[in-house]
């Protein structure tokens, strides 16, 4: 077993190595979009399927509550909480648009959408991404793996340098707390 977790252990970190080396521009750009859409009053919107929906809630929590700090809320949606929308718009339409539905209900142009999809391949969160983009939301994908069908569609691809999906989530949560802090930081100087 010790073997098994040093492993796991040492991949993880072997992955947030590389994107210290090749993301750091764009987890920057990802932060000032964000900072930027936030002091003119827009909000962010966020999506994923199964431990990515869990992400998105996990980001959109750290702004309406907060990060590390006491600080006056700020404005996120996570698509993925409310059970009701999600099954009636899967039972009446169908499960690939149920990001894309409510994106046109609640984003409006200036807002920030992040779509979460380790795969890249997410048919709701790629549809969800197109629909905030012809509102004139910022869009940016957190992806893995090459980026899958969804790469190249937002305004900013940050594609975490794995294939393994549970070293992508590791990645791409590390990279969602980052943002948080320099949002805090840039916001509030915190």
């Amino acid at each position: 077993m010790q073997h098994d977790i040093k492993s796991a252990l040492l991949d993880s970190a072997a992955v947030k190595t590389l994107m210290a080396v090749q993301n750091t521009e764009s987890i920057e750009k990802f932060a000032n979009i964000i900072i930027d859409a936030l002091k003119k009053g827009n909000k962010v919107i966020v999506c994923g399927n199964g431990g990515s929906a869990a992400d998105a809630q996990h980001f959109a929590a750290e702004f309406i509550v907060k990060y590390k700090n006491d600080r006056r809320t700020l404005p996120a949606i996570a698509l993925t909480t409310n059970s009701s929308v999600l099954t009636a718009h899967a039972n009446d339409f169908s499960f690939d648009t149920i990001y894309e539905r409510q994106v046109e209900a609640l984003a409006r142009e200036g807002d920030v959408f992040v779509g979460i999809s380790t795969s890249g391949n997410s048919q709701n969160v790629l549809l969800g991404l197109k629909k905030a983009k012809w509102l004139k939301c910022r869009t940016i994908a957190l992806l893995g793996r090459d980026g899958g069908k969804t790469k190249g569609v937002a305004d900013l691809d940050i594609i975490v340098p794995s294939n393994v999906t549970a070293r992508i989530q590791e990645g791409q949560m590390c990279l969602l707390h980052i943002v948080c802090q320099l949002v805090d930081k840039h916001i509030f100087g915190v």
